[in-house]
């Protein structure tokens, strides 16, 4: 069987779906046109559906000819509130929303998977899960799913598997690593009160402004002087909002910022930093703060023993060379991590570097474009990683 092959050939319908979905994208958790999508995709294939209650997420079931394991694969499906700025004859017909992110592609390459897996359910020792999933992109959709128990037992996986494209890696490679795969992101907010009045008598008046910008500054302190390198954080501040004119000094101003780390020790000790920082030098200059915290997806944590197996696997099917080490953790977050957080599993990357490098814009660029004839090798490994898992006992 050469799953590469077979990928191929069912590539065109795929593209055709990968484009369909693009040109339509959606936010969020409720994902009508997406999810309707999908499932006509689906719809001859005699998998066994199962729908999430509290959004359009769906998990199409494909039940093989033995009683052994089961693995899910996952594929996003929402796409990010941000205009598309490239001239294609399927980009987007939604005002400020694109699929800039890559999941459509990770979609379609999932219902890509299934077809090619469907054609060979007789020689499956095991159940595959095909979990098109809404609300990635800051909606907590994975959590959302989990909470309602859709993946409770009986429908519990042993192990779990999904790919994510990235536009900078040469086509057709892959990449990822045991471990820490991509940060915890959180968000915070700063808000200092002092006391108004006319800019020329500032001594009437406790501005929080300067306190704002030595807090800004204390921040980026924190990140070199009490974190270690080697368990490292991005302590971002994104916005500082006060006053309305030149000549009044304001009561109020505001700070909000990110957070990412890479371990739970490093992200409590930059959560204690920040409250301590804000509100001691607050202090200091006569200001009050209120700081929050809202937390954001945990560490996306690939299992060891799951990325040799994946590794091999990828080695096997496309060559020695189609597997690049990742050397460190990357900073962006995925909600893949609350099911790195039940199961054991990973997550791999995909290039698919346009054929002309200039083109090549990162994720979340109003520009993102992407290979799609690479997606035929993330159908492949879809396909290839579950049918190693399932029949690895044979």
């Amino acid at each position: 069987m050469d799953t590469l092959l077979e990928a191929k050939a069912i590539l065109p319908r795929i593209v055709e779906l990968r484009r369909r979905i693009h040109a339509h994208p959606e936010l969020g958790n409720q994902l009508p046109v997406t999810t309707a999508s999908v499932l006509a995709e689906l719809a001859d294939l005699g998998l066994e559906i199962r729908k999430s209650r509290k959004s359009t997420s769906i998990v199409a079931t494909l039940r093989g000819a033995g009683a052994g394991p089961r693995i899910l694969l996952r594929g996003d499906m929402d796409a990010l509130p941000m205009p598309e700025n490239n001239d294609l004859p399927f980009a987007s017909n939604q005002e400020n929303k694109m699929h800039a992110c890559g999941h459509d592609a990770h979609t379609a390459m999932l219902a890509g998977a299934a077809r090619l897996l469907s054609q060979h359910r007789d020689s499956l020792n095991g159940t595959v899960d095909f979990f098109f999933q809404t609300g990635e992109e800051g909606y907590f959709g994975a959590k959302v799913v989990l909470d309602e128990g859709l993946f409770e037992a009986p429908e519990s996986p042993d192990a779990i598997f999904a790919i994510h494209i990235t536009p900078l890696l040469d086509s057709g490679k892959f990449t990822s690593k045991p471990g820490p795969l991509l940060a915890a992101a959180d968000s915070w907010e700063i808000n200092l009160r002092g006391k108004g009045g006319h800019a020329s008598m500032p001594h009437d008046c406790v501005d929080p402004i300067p306190v704002a910008c030595e807090i800004v500054q204390a921040l980026q302190h924190l990140v070199v002087s009490r974190i270690k390198l080697s368990d490292p954080i991005v302590l971002t501040t994104t916005t500082i909002q006060a006053g309305t004119t030149t000549n009044v000094i304001p009561e109020v101003a505001t700070l909000t910022g990110t957070l990412r780390s890479t371990s739970a020790k490093s992200r409590k000790k930059a959560h204690d930093g920040i409250h301590r920082i804000a509100t001691q030098i607050a202090l200091a200059h006569e200001i009050t703060a209120e700081v929050n915290v809202t937390l954001g997806y945990p560490v996306t944590v690939n299992d060891t023993e799951f990325v040799h197996f994946a590794r091999q696997t990828v080695k096997k099917t496309f060559g020695e060379q189609a597997y690049i080490p990742m050397r460190s953790t990357m900073m962006g977050a995925e909600d893949f991590s609350y099911l790195l957080e039940r199961w054991p599993g990973a997550m791999f990357f995909l290039g698919v570097k346009p054929n002309d490098p200039s083109l090549a814009a990162p994720c979340h660029s109003n520009r993102m474009i992407l290979n799609e004839d690479a997606m035929a090798e993330g159908i492949a490994l879809h396909a290839q990683i579950a049918i190693d898992y399932l029949n690895q006992g044979d």
